[in-house]
C-alpha cells in the first residue's frame, strides 16, 4: 500500500512538472478589493469547529476541492507539500487547509487519510452543503455537481474554481496563488510576507 501511495504521489510530481514550466511569471494575484471575504466557519476530522480565527499568528494557505478530484485537487495539495517544504523551518508559520467542496461523500475520516498523504500538516475542513456554499461564496469559489448520463445518485463530479488564497497572521486577505503556480515562487512570496511581520511573541497554537 505505501509503495502504491508513493507511486500516485510521484505521478502527481511528474504530471504537474510541465504546468510548473509553462505557467506565467506572474502566478501571485495581489487582490485587496476583489470582494473576498475570508472568513469560514467549517469542522475538522474530530468535529471541532475550525474558524480563520483560529490560528493567531500564522498565515493560512487555503484551498478548495475534494477528495475523488482526479487531476486539479491532488495536484494543488502536491504544490502544498513541496511549499511547506520549501519553507524550511519558516513552514511552522503557515497553516494549510483543504476545504471540500463534497461535504456528502467526503466525510471526515476520509478527509484526514486524505490530506495526511499529501502532508501531515495540512487539515481537512467540512461542514453542511450549506456552511460550504457560504465559505466559497466568501472566496468567490464556483463549484458545481456533474453527472454522466445514467449515473448514479452518488457518481458524479464536482467543477470547481482552482488555487490556492493566502490569509495573513491577522486573518486578512493577501493574496491568490493562480493554479500551477511554481510553489518556489508561491515559497517565496510567502517567506518575504513572513519576514515582512515579526514573529509574535506568543507561542503559536499547535
Amino acid at each position: 500500500m505505501k509503495r502504491l501511495c508513493l507511486a500516485v504521489l510521484a505521478a502527481v510530481l511528474i504530471g504537474i512538472a510541465p504546468a510548473w514550466a509553462e505557467a506565467p511569471p506572474a502566478g501571485v494575484e495581489e487582490q485587496p478589493e476583489t470582494g473576498i471575504v475570508p472568513r469560514y466557519l467549517l469542522m475538522d476530522h474530530r468535529g471541532r469547529a475550525v474558524t480563520d480565527q483560529d490560528f493567531p499568528g500564522r498565515f493560512q494557505l487555503i484551498s478548495f476541492g475534494y477528495t475523488f478530484c482526479p487531476d486539479i485537487c491532488p495536484t494543488t495539495l502536491a504544490e502544498m507539500a513541496l511549499i511547506m517544504n520549501k519553507l524550511g523551518k519558516k513552514s511552522e508559520r503557515l497553516q494549510p487547509l483543504f476545504v471540500t467542496v463534497d461535504p456528502e461523500r467526503d466525510k471526515p475520516e476520509v478527509l484526514r487519510r486524505y490530506t495526511a498523504f499529501f502532508h501531515p500538516r495540512i487539515i481537512g475542513l467540512s461542514g453542511s452543503p450549506e456552511l460550504v456554499r457560504r465559505v466559497a461564496d466568501h472566496f468567490k469559489v464556483r463549484y458545481e455537481k456533474h453527472w454522466e448520463p445514467g449515473a448514479a445518485k452518488d457518481k458524479y463530479s464536482v467543477d470547481h474554481s482552482a488555487g490556492m488564497y493566502l490569509l495573513g497572521p491577522d486573518g486578512s486577505f493577501l493574496a491568490k496563488f493562480a493554479y500551477a503556480t511554481p510553489p518556489t515562487e508561491a515559497a517565496e512570496r510567502i517567506r518575504r510576507l513572513m519576514e515582512e511581520q515579526p514573529l509574535p511573541a506568543k507561542r503559536l497554537r499547535d
